[in-house]
Parts: C-alpha cells; structure tokens; sequence
C-alpha cells in the first residue's frame, strides 16, 4: 500500500505521522510552541485470547498508522493502525477519547460531514461505522464490496457515501441506505487509489488511479465529464518515465479551485485548475523536489504544505507567486514545524523506505498464447517422430521393412 509518512491539515492544525507515531501542532504563528504527540504502541492492546484459525494466535500487528484524517470541522481527528485499532482524538485541547477494535485492517477513513460517525474501509472490502459522540460504541457494517476497498468518501450533505475499489469501480450509495446503489463511475482500467469529492462544487468528484489518469466525473449519475492522462505530462528524460505509477494523494484548494496531485514514487506534485463552467480540469504546471515526496495537504490561508524525504527540511510551503507556484524561502512557521519534527527523533527516519507503494494491486498478465504455442510445437515434433519411427524411410532397394524388436536385438 501507500507510504506509512503522512501529512494532514485542518483549519490552523497540522498533523505529521511517521511509522507509529504522529505530532500535531499549529501553523498560526512561529511563536506558539504548543504541540502534541501520540505513540500507538502505547495505546491499550486487545486480549491475547483472541486466537484466529486453529487456535493460533492472532498477528497483532507493528502499531503503525496506515491511515489518519481530520473532521469537517477540525474538532476531531481519527487513525487506524497496523494493529486493527481506530483511536479517536478531540483536538481543542488535544486528547485521546477511545482506542476501538476493528475487525480487520483498514486502508482509509472518514467522517460524515455532520461529525456523528467515522467510516471506516478495510482490505476485505467493508465499510464499518463508529460512532464519534460515544466514544466506546461498537462499530456498524454499512457495505460491502467484493474487492479490497483502497479510499472512502461521503458527500457534503451527507446523502452519499462513495467508495472505490482494486476492481477499478467506484460506488456511489445512499446514506440512509447504504445498500442501495445509487450510480456507479466506471471508466478506470486499473484500481482506483484515490476519491475526493470537490467541497465547493459537491456535485463533482475527482478520482486517480493506477491507470495513470485523473477524472472528473458528475458522481450521482455516473457521468465522466473529463479525463486526464498523466502520462502526457511527463518529461521525455524523466527516469521514471516507463515506470508504471498510481496517485497517492489528491488536494483540493477551493480558494483558487486548485487540485494538486501527488503520483506514488515520483518526486513530482501537478497543479490543475478545476473550470468548473467548462467541466474539465486545466493543467497548470508540476513541481519538481529532488527528494521522495510523501504526502501533500493543502492549508487555506496559507497554501501547500510538502512532507518529503529530507532530515534538515522535511516541510515545506508552496504558494502561488505571480500566478505560478512555488516553494516559499526561509518560512518561519515551516522552519519552526521542521524543527519540532527534528525534534520528535526517527518518526520519519526509514517509515517509508521499503514501501513498495501501490505496486502489488496492478492486474496480473500472462501470455498464455505463446505457452500454448509452444506445448502444440512440441505435440507435432513428438507426433512426427512417432510417424517416422513406425514408417521408416525406403532402403537402397526401394523397399521398406518395420524394424521389429527381433531385428533390432541381432543388430545389436
């Protein structure tokens, strides 16, 4: 799956998480040395009695957080772990409300847009719900999905919850009713990794994929309106450029209708602008880092904030100059934030080294043309031999005679 380093931005609150710990802190000032920390591998464990098939016990997991996200309003913030646990956090001031079992290992979360409940996606293609105003209330199965489910997503109104898939669908379903399908967007060719639905227009959805194409679709309906392949945004002496490649975060800024798109791997963030009276999305320009990008999120007072592999200056701020964007130089609030993160030790330090990103989803192919080429050959060549074996040549004097086991024992 995706990076284990992670990036997210609330409001004036900003969360870094590495491996299995997290800093939140707040972008407000350079002065305002407030921040806090969390360890998972501190948080309460569920009971060794657990046992899984055969009595074995149950794996539990490396505390790592494999997925994190604020609430509309930045009041809460919720994670899950390698661990099978949803711990939910209060943010003004920072405290840990629940630690929650969950019944398997989750890829992405949210919360419905009223801050009742938090869903939750996991590997075997559930959506479970917790809610958030009981703390400790067990969780709800509200769908399902016959594939690994890799991102989840609800509307503003709260009327849609839209999930997307390994088997490159999205599912758009009613709230109330969760199994009742309202649409589906179908048109990506490989999984799709990422889903968000445009806070500002709710109409509208963006998706990626490992097919290398962003799309803009109208969700309700399941209508594509646009498709963009990232692909013919490459350099041609780009060494990455025969690679295959999936999106591992989309970032909406409504102030300027401006999505950012990270691509896993590649140290490279593209800018669009979203034309919305044209439906369509106008690529702007990409920023290019000479360190691995880990995750992007957008602050809207201030801009684009970068996490990226670099010990001395692992954030940084982007903002537009001149119509064009750009990293911001000697920013006192991102010099303070890179400081606390040094600070904080190795929570950054190898948590995303030997990920190996979306590369294990892609569709498996195998030529079995050729193998069946190449078995038919070989029937023909054991066929004709056999022939020549029961029908020899003609002699010297034209005649031809079987070679009997007798004939051959004299001769031999």
């Amino acid at each position: 799956m995706a990076s284990f380093a992670g990036l997210a931005v609330c409001g004036q609150a900003l969360v870094v998480r590495g491996g299995s710990r997290f800093l939140a802190t707040c972008t407000a000032s350079s002065d305002d040395d407030s921040f806090f920390t969390y360890d998972c591998s501190s948080a309460e464990k569920k009971s060794q009695e657990n046992k899984g098939e055969h009595r074995q016990p149950v794996d539990e997991g490396s505390d790592t957080i494999l997925a994190s996200t604020f609430s509309t309003s930045g009041r809460y913030f919720a994670l899950t772990d390698d661990s099978k646990r949803l711990i939910l956090f209060r943010t003004k001031p920072w405290q840990c409300l629940s630690v929650r079992t969950v019944v398997r290992r989750c890829t992405a979360l949210t919360f419905t847009a009223s801050e009742e409940k938090v869903l939750v996606a996991d590997k075997s293609g559930d959506v479970h719900s917790f809610p958030v105003l009981e703390p400790h209330g067990c969780g709800r199965l509200e769908l399902g999905h016959l594939s690994m489910l890799l991102d989840v997503a609800v509307s503003p109104d709260d009327r849609f919850v839209l999930t997307a898939d390994r088997d490159e669908k999205i599912r758009v379903s009613w709230a109330v009713a969760p199994h009742s399908i309202a649409s589906f967007c179908l048109g990506h060719t490989e999984f799709v990794s990422r889903i968000l639905v445009v806070p500002d227009h709710p109409q509208l959805l963006l998706s990626a994929s490992g097919d290398c194409t962003l799309r803009l679709w109208e969700y309700r309906h399941g209508r594509e309106l646009h498709c963009c392949h990232l692909t013919s945004l490459q350099e041609p002496a780009e060494s990455w450029g025969d690679k295959r490649f999936a999106v591992s975060r989309i970032a909406y800024w409504a102030r300027e209708s401006c999505v950012a798109l990270l691509c896993d791997s590649i140290p490279v963030v593209y800018i669009f602008r979203l034309d919305v009276p044209r439906q369509q999305l106008v690529y702007r320009q990409r920023l290019s880092f000479p360190q691995r990008v880990w995750d992007i999120a957008f602050e809207e007072s201030r801009g684009l904030w970068v996490l990226r592999q670099c010990r001395e200056a692992p954030l940084v701020l982007c903002r537009p100059v001149d119509g064009r964007w750009q990293p911001v130089p000697e920013d006192a609030v991102a010099e303070k934030l890179c400081a606390r993160v040094r600070r904080a030790g190795a929570m950054l330090e190898g948590s995303a080294a030997d990920s190996d990103g979306f590369s294990g989803l892609y569709k498996a192919t195998f030529d079995n043309v050729a193998a069946y080429l190449e078995k038919k050959e070989e029937r023909l060549q054991q066929q004709l031999h056999k022939k020549r074996r029961h029908n020899p040549a003609p002699g010297p004097g034209g005649e031809t005679r079987r070679v009997t086991s007798g004939d051959a024992a004299a001769q031999s």
